[in-house]
């Protein structure tokens, strides 16, 4: 199981791991707190304080087309947000 799917990159996100030294990842559903430390911990090579989760429903979307309207839902997803240990960082473009 992959248990970390992608970071987020969001200007909050960004804005948290600079003040708070708080980063934000899209967690495979079934992956608990544990799992989810160990892969960041094993990954990036940091110390990991605690780990938050969040579970996302999907939202119900339609638009209105020529042929009519088309409805359809966006995917569920969890996310985590994982406090490092002081003097620890995370930086994700350092691969690009």
């Amino acid at each position: 199981m992959n248990i970390i799917i992608k970071p987020v990159i969001t200007e909050k996100m960004t804005d948290l791991g600079e003040k708070l030294n708080r980063y934000g990842f899209i967690v495979h559903k079934k992956a608990n707190k544990l799992q989810i430390k160990n892969a960041v911990e094993e990954l990036y090579g940091v110390d990991v304080n605690t780990v938050n989760t969040m579970n996302y429903s999907g939202k119900q979307k339609s638009r209105n087309t020529k042929s009519g309207a088309i409805t359809g839902r966006t995917s569920a997803y969890k996310k985590a947000i994982v406090t490092l240990a002081d003097g620890e960082t995370i930086d994700f473009y350092s691969n690009i």
